[in-house]
């Protein structure tokens, strides 16, 4: 009744019940026709061999019982379709993003899926497993697993070579009696690289923290003691608290400024501004502070307006980080030049605004990490210019969130040109 129903519900439903029947009874309707055919001859009359044919395929359509690896109907539901028992493991273990790797009970390789054979070379079948992971938890993993102690075992996994990757490994038996078992691999680099950059900005942010308030906390005890009744030993060490709170303030505001940033979707900016207007009011505000430290600032922007696509206060923060760095750590060149020009040396035409300093330099090993948080190339010159070790950090996420880039030329005793490379269109 089942099969009836199901066929009821297309329009030729019986017409496919009856092939399938036919098909699944296939020897019996062999020794049918015959039959037929024998006793049409024996009665000697074929006019009556075509209807009593048709009389018997409709019988035994609908009597004969149905093979069970029968063609599936159209309606059907994938269980109908393909028995789960049906696919090939190794569809399945394709199928699997992480490294998978299926081996027997001796320990040797009987099937790798792309994704190991990616991550750990050659996995021929009958590689043993123990000689290709010599780690010693993955050769407790491995013992483990195939003693039968208990259904899931799990361990942590570094592999060294090409590149450092972290794993977390877990190791089951496959099925029941099978003496098959799955080795899988989760990735854990992304999550350990991040974990550890939290770790380090937290212990960072705290050690810049402590150091303002420690010094505090010290000469407010001194004013307390010592200095109770000495009028100029209290300005003096009430000129450095006022220092250092502001310094805690900077570090404050660099914080939440860069906090804002990164909780921010990097969707590009709808509005244009003109980058030439932006840059000459960021010379404008700085021209106090490049006048205190005897810096003269020449311009050197290509005529007319140039507009790029971006947000005016967050690109306004960027030159403002670069050309007060330019001030503060190129104060013994003497000079600054901005200029801005437009950049054809990459795949998409650029506005690129450079400001070149001409003070020490920066040795090339720091370049590649200068814009990482709290990163100095000079600790005590940073702090004595009131640095907090964000600025550039800063400077790259706006960049990001612009699809701009920053690019650093340096060389020592030669100065130092940072180059902000922004979409003309």
């Amino acid at each position: 009744m089942a099969d009836t129903n199901r066929a009821d519900r297309t329009g030729d439903g019986l017409l496919q019940l009856a092939v399938r029947r036919l098909w699944g009874s296939r020897w019996l309707l062999s020794g049918g026709v015959a039959g037929v055919v024998v006793a049409s001859s024996v009665a000697g009359s074929a006019l009556y061999i075509a209807p009593a044919i048709v009389v018997v395929l409709l019988a035994i359509a609908a009597f004969a019982p149905t093979s069970e690896r029968s063609l599936p109907l159209p309606g059907a539901g994938p269980a109908e379709a393909m028995s789960l028992r049906d696919l090939s493991g190794e569809y399945l273990a394709a199928a699997v993003a992480d490294p998978l790797i299926i081996f027997d009970r001796y320990g040797s390789v009987i099937h790798a899926n792309a994704a190991a054979m990616a991550a750990f070379g050659n996995l021929a079948p009958g590689l043993s497993l123990p000689l290709k992971f010599r780690a010693p938890e993955m050769q407790v993993l491995i013992e483990a697993v195939l003693s039968g102690n208990a259904a899931v075992e799990t361990a942590e996994y570094i592999e060294k070579l090409p590149v450092e990757r972290a794993y977390r490994v877990s190791a089951s038996p496959v099925g029941h009696g099978t003496e098959l078992y799955v080795l899988v691999f989760k990735d854990q680099s992304e999550t350990r690289r991040i974990d550890r950059m939290r770790a380090d900005f937290i212990a960072n942010a705290s050690h810049e923290l402590r150091t303002p308030l420690a010094s505090i906390a010290g000469f407010i005890e001194t004013l307390r003691g010592p200095a109770r009744k000495d009028p100029a030993a209290q300005e003096q060490f009430l000129q450095i608290m006022q220092n250092q709170t502001g310094r805690m303030a900077r570090l404050i505001d660099d914080l939440l400024s860069l906090s804002r940033l990164e909780m921010r979707p990097y969707l590009a900016p709808g509005s244009r501004v003109d980058i030439g207007q932006v840059v000459g009011s960021v010379i404008d505000s700085l021209g106090p502070l490049a006048k205190d430290n005897g810096i003269v600032v020449e311009k050197n922007f290509i005529e007319g307006p140039i507009e790029v696509a971006g947000d005016r206060d967050e690109l306004f923060q960027v030159f403002e980080n670069l050309m007060e760095n330019a001030c503060k750590y190129g104060q013994s060149g003497g000079r600054v030049v901005v200029s801005i020009d437009r950049g054809t040396s990459g795949p998409e035409p650029t506005v690129d605004v450079t400001i070149r300093d001409f003070g020490p330099g920066i040795a090339e090993e720091h370049i590649p990490r200068i814009t990482e948080r709290f990163y100095r190339v000079d600790v005590d010159a940073s702090r004595s210019q009131k640095g907090t070790g964000l600025g550039l950090s800063i400077v790259k996420h706006i960049l990001t969130r612009h699809s701009a880039r920053l690019s650093i030329k340096s060389e020592l005793g030669q100065g130092a040109a940072f180059t902000v490379h922004l979409p003309a269109k």
